[in-house]
């Protein structure tokens, strides 16, 4: 499924009902587990401190990754594909697409160990990303990927 990347902050949240309308379908999907709060109200937190990349195909949004900005590059959180489109290498695509946007710009990309599940170690791992040496996160070293994880 060819998925471009999209940013999604603020400014685009507000001036865009469709980004809204999918960005707020791809939360609603998550497991209750994953995101504890309605999905409104945790995009706008999560937009107060940061953005989302999103995965685009034919104008619609089918999976995010919420990105908070710190000194040292990206911390990704809570990356979430829609229900209708799951295995179908959207999540899998858009973690490609974010890893080589980060390269281009110099950035370091860091996962949150303790918030993964399994699944998603395995995901990550499979793209590249490491285990910190103190177990904290997973980070993708852009500097010997190459190709940025693609």
């Amino acid at each position: 499924m060819p998925v471009t990347l999209y940013r999604v902050d603020q400014d685009r949240w507000d001036a865009d009902e469709q980004v809204r309308i999918d960005l707020t379908r791809i939360y609603g999907d998550a497991p209750d587990e994953r995101i504890k709060a309605p999905p409104g109200t945790y995009i706008l937190t999560h937009l107060s401190q940061g953005f989302f990349w999103a995965a685009q195909f034919n104008d619609r949004l089918l999976g995010a990754v919420a990105v908070s900005p710190d000194e040292q590059g990206w911390r990704l959180f809570d990356l979430c594909v829609r229900k209708t489109t799951r295995r179908r290498g959207v999540g899998s695509r858009l973690l490609a697409l974010v890893s080589a946007e980060a390269g281009q710009l110099g950035l370091e990309l860091r996962v949150r160990a303790s918030q993964l599940e399994l699944a998603d170690q395995v995901l990550l791992q499979r793209l590249g990303y490491c285990l910190t040496r103190d177990g904290d996160y997973f980070q993708l070293d852009l500097s010997t990927t190459g190709d940025s994880g693609q």
